[in-house]
């Protein structure tokens, strides 16, 4: 076998491997609001 044939089995080799590889779930963190929105208390509305 030729090296440039060994080349690119190793490379399609790997290529396969890492498409078979399972992903891994993200972890995804959600920050809370640092201040709250102020709410209509009806003080000043119509």
């Amino acid at each position: 076998m030729s090296k440039s044939t060994r080349i690119i089995l190793a490379l399609g080799l790997v290529a396969f491997a890492a498409a078979c590889k399972p992903k891994e779930e993200e972890v995804v963190f959600v920050d809370e609001p640092v201040s709250v929105e102020p709410t209509f208390s009806g003080k000043y509305g119509n």
